[in-house]
């Protein structure tokens, strides 16, 4: 009793689909090995027509390939059961078959007698038919199809890569969202590259049918005649029947499984499946059906053919055309005969005629329409909501909702994003196109329309939506007309960060932080500083590329610093100190060797006195200016050609006149002071920045 409680508990634990898998090879194994009696032997031959037809119908209804991943498996599998029931068949036709034509069980009597009318030469004949069209041609054309398939997967998997990245740092999707995308692409490739051995197996599959139907025969009238004592003609019939049964009822299974092959690896993925594909692509034109039924008409007209037949099949396709004409013509009818809106009575104007200047507004033109109408699943709309997502996860605060609407004065294909009313960036996309971008280092011209990338003015080609897989096996980055303008959105919110953070964010910011650490708020604000003033600071930092995730560390700094020092500049310089850490980190994430540029001692020393002369310490001399700008952006073009980010290291009391006098014309310059850089740091100081008096 312990033993079967023990057992029993064992098999309890272990999930019955992963035993299915062992038990199968069990079964194909124990069949090859162990003589089976002619019921099991019947069972197991319905049992393989039975997953035949499961697979084809599976493979039917699939979307797309990637849905039936296992089916490379199955098709292994399914082979090896064939063949292990081939083997099992062979040895009770050998050992039984002087005893009849149901030696070998009822179906393989049933595929040897019934099916080809107890004739074996029509048997074979049916048999070689068989073989041919599996052979020849399902099972080379799927082979085929599987190994361009695989190689073109392959090819295209750089671009594919590229274009998720791409993806990925426009804030259109996560990092979650990528890797799952890269694991499909993974998967995809080797789905493919396995369709294409997998298909090698019906091939061998198919040339062991035709070997094993002659063994048998063969090995039949050999056992019949010398062991068993019946004549040629009595041991050629049996013998024969019986392996044109067990060839028939092994190679049917085969054809379906191969013709679920080809449809698994034939077909391009949509939303619909093979037999929705079919019905909406093939039989839902009605000018194809009227067509179609005009000639089928004629040609049941042509004496000699068979009337019946041509004019009923002819009348059928007619009388279906007929009858989809008249749905969308009653549709038509529905839309145009529906109630019209009463006309609004004309008011007089109200405050509510006063419309507000939208904070950050998208405006498109007609053709652009569909990528932000919600009726139409616009795709445009789900990527801006990524962005602004991915925004409030990298810069620290929500930015406002973005206004959509349609401008007929914009281009057709044209494009415009405004801050408060106020024109930041344009542009124009086609729908329908992909934008190839030229990163440079493609391997390849395309044709198309040249143009350049709104968001970074990087070379680029729209071109057709046939062309995207070469392009990606090119180099290009390949992204849609939806892609492009979130692209675009996102590169502006960035560059836009200060001036989207409004009192509003700026309030909302406290009420967070209020939840988590009330007295830090109520001792901040506004007892020592004003909302105004500590919007000032984070507008300062977001000026600068500093993001304000870290909040809590933001109004510390305020609040030590707030009952002394009330000027915002001087707060910011005093906030930069306490976030160096993160500032650093945001230059070189690694946290490795910070390679800077520097001031020359003399430099220095005449912008000091500059500081001190000017009376708001905002004045540089001209001169200086000009010798000072000219070399900021000389040693900086060279930073970026060694694929160092710019940075410049200043004494504190210079960083905030230098970052102000610098930001307009070298943006991507960072200018840190001394006190900002945390003691743990290793500086290595790679240009002098020289004045020349």
């Amino acid at each position: 009793m312990n033993a079967i409680a023990s057992l029993s508990s064992f098999f309890s634990g272990v999930n019955a689909r992963g035993l299915a898998g062992p038990l199968l090879i069990l079964m194909i194994l124990g069949m090859m090995v162990l003589p089976l009696p002619a019921f099991l032997l019947d069972m197991m031959f319905t049992f393989n027509i039975a997953l035949s037809i499961m697979v084809l119908l599976v493979s039917i209804h699939t979307h797309k390939p990637l849905e039936f991943a296992a089916f490379p498996t199955v098709l292994l599998l399914t082979t090896l059961l064939r063949l292990s029931l081939n083997v099992a068949s062979t040895r009770i036709v050998l050992m039984e078959g002087h005893t009849g034509p149901d030696a070998a069980g009822k179906v393989i009597e049933a595929f040897g007698h019934y099916l080809v009318g107890g004739n074996y030469t029509v048997g074979i004949v049916v048999f070689v038919i068989l073989m041919v069209i599996n052979f020849i041609v399902i099972t080379k054309g799927a082979g085929r199809i599987a190994e361009v398939a695989a190689r073109f997967t392959l090819d295209a998997m750089p671009g594919k890569q590229m274009a998720i990245d791409a993806d990925m740092n426009a804030g259109l999707i996560g990092e979650e969202e990528a890797g799952k995308r890269r694991g499909a692409i993974a998967q995809e490739a080797e789905f493919f590259g396995s369709m294409d051995g997998a298909s090698k197996f019906v091939r061998g599959d198919a040339i062991a049918g035709i070997l094993i139907l002659f063994i048998n025969v063969i090995g039949g009238l050999v056992v019949g005649v010398l062991q068993h004592g019946l004549d040629i003609s009595t041991a050629a019939h049996n013998y024969t029947l019986l392996a044109i049964g067990d060839g028939l009822v092994a190679q049917i299974p085969a054809l379906i499984i191969s013709t679920a092959a080809g449809l698994v690896v034939s077909r391009v993925g949509t939303d619909e499946d093979i037999s929705g594909q079919l019905i909406t692509q093939l039989f839902m034109k009605p000018q194809v059906l009227i067509l179609t039924a005009a000639i089928i008409g004629l040609m049941g007209t042509i004496p000699g053919m068979p009337h019946v037949a041509f004019l009923l099949l002819a009348a059928v396709l007619g009388g279906g055309a007929y009858l989809m004409i008249k749905r969308e013509k009653r549709a038509v009818a529905a839309q145009a005969t529906a109630a019209p809106k009463a006309p609004a009575e004309v008011q007089d104007a109200s405050w509510d005629d006063v419309m507000p200047v939208d904070i950050l507004g998208l405006e498109v033109g007609y053709r652009l329409i569909p990528l932000v109408d919600k009726a139409q699943d616009g795709e445009l709309l789900r990527r801006i909501k990524g962005v602004r997502k991915k925004f409030a996860q990298e810069i620290g605060y929500l930015p406002p909702s973005v206004h959509i609407r349609d401008n007929l004065e914009l281009r057709p294909n044209g494009y415009r994003i405004t801050i408060k009313g106020v024109s930041i960036g344009a542009g124009e996309v086609n729908i329908g196109q992909y934008l190839a971008i030229n990163p440079g280092n493609v391997s390849g011209s395309l044709p198309g329309a040249a143009t350049s990338d709104p968001a970074f003015g990087l070379p680029a080609l729209w071109i057709e939506a046939g062309q995207r897989d070469h392009a990606q096996m090119l180099g290009y980055t390949v992204v849609d007309a939806g892609t492009v303008v979130a692209t675009h959105l996102n590169h502006l919110l960035h560059g836009h960060a200060a001036e989207l953070l409004g009192r509003t964010e700026a309030q909302q910011l406290l009420d967070r932080l209020a939840k988590e650490s009330p007295k830090l708020v109520e001792d901040l604000t506004p007892k020592l500083l004003p909302i105004s003033t500590v919007q000032k600071v984070l507008q300062n930092l977001l000026d600068e590329n500093v993001h304000i995730r870290d909040m809590r560390s933001i109004l510390d700094a305020l609040a030590e610093h707030g009952s002394r020092v009330q000027d915002p500049y001087e707060l910011t310089a005093l906030v930069r100190v306490a976030l160096g850490r993160a500032i650093v980190q945001q230059i070189a994430p690694q946290m490795g060797e910070l390679q800077v540029m520097a001031l020359d001692t003399g430099l220095e020393r005449l912008l000091v006195q500059a500081l001190q002369a000017s009376p708001n310490n905002t004045g540089i001399e001209p001169g200086l200016a000009d010798t000072l700008l000219r070399e900021a952006m000389g040693a900086s073009q060279r930073q970026e050609q060694m694929g160092i980010a710019p940075v410049l290291l200043v004494p504190a009391p210079l960083r905030t006149l230098l970052a102000r006098f610098l930001r307009r014309a070298l943006p991507q310059l960072r200018i840190l002071s001394h006190a900002e850089v945390p003691d743990s740091s290793n500086i290595k100081v790679t240009t002098i920045l020289g004045a020349r008096a």
